[in-house]
């Protein structure tokens, strides 16, 4: 059965062969990768797909690739995912989200991160999910705040993500937490 989540405006999805390019270059986009780790090459772009292939497959949720239908069949990811990084939070569940710039602006992740939360908290049964970004990234902080996560400065940490060259100095991290809604 195909996994998919849908929204007013946008259709969260599994990935197709087709994303692959439109991926690669989002990922290759200065603007798109200031606060993240880069791809080392097309291989490890390629893996990273193929990971959220399988994490949906395995576990029934994941890495959408989300579609503006109608107007766009690629416009970014979004999702919840297992952490996979050595971090102070792991074990845990993460929203994670990053769209092409023609397309910010537009409440599309505040829109698809929301529904994947909600399909968490709902469907999954998750009792929390986090999401962590570092602490200079304002419009991702500013999407987990309208999500209703909230930050524990304690919690800070610095991290310096695997995919990062070799003596990349580490960078200020911000975790925040949104538990399952009370019943």
């Amino acid at each position: 059965m195909a996994l998919a989540l849908r929204t007013p405006r946008l259709l969260l999805r599994e990935w197709r062969e087709e994303d692959v390019a439109p991926f690669a270059a989002m990922s290759a986009d200065p603007k798109v990768m200031q606060f993240l780790a880069p791809f080392a090459d097309r291989t490890a772009i390629d893996a990273y797909i193929a990971a959220a292939r399988d994490h949906l497959q395995a576990y029934g949720f994941g890495k959408f690739a989300v579609e503006l239908p109608g107007e766009a069949s690629f416009i970014g990811m979004i999702g919840l995912d297992h952490v996979r990084v050595a971090v102070p939070f792991a074990p845990a569940i993460e929203a994670v989200w990053r769209l092409a710039p023609a397309y910010w602006g537009r409440g599309y992740a505040l829109e698809a991160a929301r529904a994947a939360v909600e399909d968490g908290f709902g469907r999954l049964d998750l009792a929390e999910i986090v999401a962590y970004t570092t602490d200079n990234n304002r419009r991702s902080r500013r999407v987990m705040e309208r999500l209703g996560m909230i930050h524990d400065a304690a919690e800070n940490f610095d991290f310096v993500h695997p995919r990062s060259p070799q003596g990349h100095p580490p960078r200020r991290c911000v975790v925040y937490r949104l538990r399952t809604p009370a019943p």
